[in-house]
């Protein structure tokens, strides 16, 4: 899944494709470099990340999303928490929901998502970007967000979406602290009993850069290990800015893990 941020404050990204132009065209080279998917956001959910509006979120993703839909034969998802942006997503062409809240921030996504018969990423956080770090101490990190995916599935089962169409992420980096972070690395596998498939973000995140003190443009390498582990314990969607070497990456790890899920 390539990243495709067209918000002027992403923590790695931010401002470089703020044009639709220069965004399609990146998108465009992502897919040429083995994404599988396209996923684009209009609004920042790094720490600390102030909220947009509604209007100003649609203003940043529709022209690249009509015009993605239109020259990509890949699917499209939207990385939003906004139900009214991901409708006008899905008619426009976008095929997956990608919510960072697990239908937690806004009452009408699930019943969009079964409106637009979309594929739905529901992920683990801890309110939302503006005090997902304030509070990072769990008990047991990787049952908490075990539960908590679990909860999501369940809403979003009650509304009518099937199984099939969902996609667990655990949130790293959102709301958990480095050693929370690794810890949910090492133990991808106890999530598997949720019963769907995984879904890992940890692309240039600043817990990749800690050990070997890299800044946020110099984390392919650190980036890299965490894709293969991530990988080797049963991920199966990356989301990655770096897709060309993320792909030999994931590659490399699936052969030698065997080709488990």
């Amino acid at each position: 899944m390539g990243i495709l941020n067209v918000t002027p404050d992403s923590f790695s990204d931010g401002g470089l494709w703020t044009d639709p132009e220069q965004a399609v065209a990146h998108a465009v080279a992502m897919a040429e470099e083995g994404a599988d998917i396209i996923d684009i956001g209009g609004e920042s959910t790094r720490p600390g990340a102030a909220p947009v509006s509604e209007d100003n979120e649609l203003r940043r993703v529709m022209p690249v999303i009509e015009r993605l839909a239109a020259s990509l034969n890949i699917p499209l998802s939207i990385d939003t928490t906004k139900s009214t942006v991901a409708r006008r997503a899905l008619l426009a062409g976008a095929e997956i929901v990608n919510d960072i809240s697990g239908l937690t921030f806004d009452a009408g996504m699930a019943e969009t998502v079964v409106a637009g018969r979309a594929g739905l990423v529901v992920m683990h956080t801890r309110g939302r970007p503006q005090v997902m770090q304030y509070d990072t101490f769990y008990h047991d990190v990787v049952s908490e967000v075990r539960s908590g995916l679990a909860a999501s599935v369940q809403r979003a089962l009650s509304a009518g979406i099937s199984a099939e169409q969902v996609v667990v992420d655990p949130g790293i980096g959102f709301g958990k602290d480095r050693a929370g972070n690794l810890e949910l690395l090492r133990s991808l596998r106890e999530l598997h009993v949720l019963g769907r498939p995984l879904l890992v973000g940890t692309s240039r995140k600043g817990f990749t850069g800690t050990a070997a003190g890299r800044t946020v443009g110099n984390r392919l390498f650190t980036t890299a290990a965490t894709v293969a582990l991530a990988v080797a314990n049963g991920a199966g969607v990356l989301r990655v800015h770096d897709v060309a070497a993320m792909r030999d990456v994931a590659d490399m790890a699936w052969e030698i893990a065997g080709g488990r899920s």
